[in-house]
């Protein structure tokens, strides 16, 4: 007994060969698209955390431990964003302010260092500091260190975003 192949609508046969096009189009497709994703991927992340995972994990105990002090002194940070703009404001438990001595300011995207702008903040009054910043639409990291303050190095980060200007 012989099996018969059905032909289709159009009247041709569907054959070993078509299926053979079908898949070789199927995985085609499923391996470019991993393929493009898997670029994507490694070319808008660093996978960098710390350049030196063994330096930050001997100054833990340490950043841990100004944190801790910090907080008990109660000191209240407050960081703003207006397009041109970047505002860093922090006071203590009194609500007087707090002098930090020299401010930077490191501002990135959550994910990747492709935009990534590192400057220093200048003081505008005591416990007020300011720079000038044009940032882009979408959401951004800032990241604030003082290293000499009397309660030890501080540091502070906010998650913010900027949104698109209204035209």
């Amino acid at each position: 007994m012989t099996a018969q192949i059905q032909p289709t609508a159009t009247g041709r046969p569907f054959t070993g060969r078509h299926m053979l096009l079908v898949m070789i189009g199927f995985f085609g497709v499923v391996i470019s698209v991993n393929v493009l994703l898997a670029v994507y991927a490694a070319t808008t992340w660093s996978g960098l955390v710390v350049p030196n995972s063994y330096v930050a994990s001997q100054e833990f105990q340490a950043r841990h431990d100004a944190m801790a002090a910090q907080h008990a002194l109660g000191w209240m940070p407050h960081f703003s964003y207006v397009p041109g703009t970047v505002r860093f404001v922090i006071a203590d438990a009194g609500g007087r302010p707090v002098d930090l001595g020299p401010v930077t300011l490191q501002v990135n995207r959550p994910v990747g260092t492709k935009d990534e702008v590192i400057l220093t903040l200048q003081p505008v009054r005591r416990g007020t500091y300011e720079a000038a910043l044009v940032l882009g639409e979408g959401v951004w990291d800032a990241t604030i260190g003082a290293e000499t303050t009397g309660a030890g190095p501080f540091h502070y980060q906010h998650r913010f975003a900027v949104e698109a200007a209204n035209p």
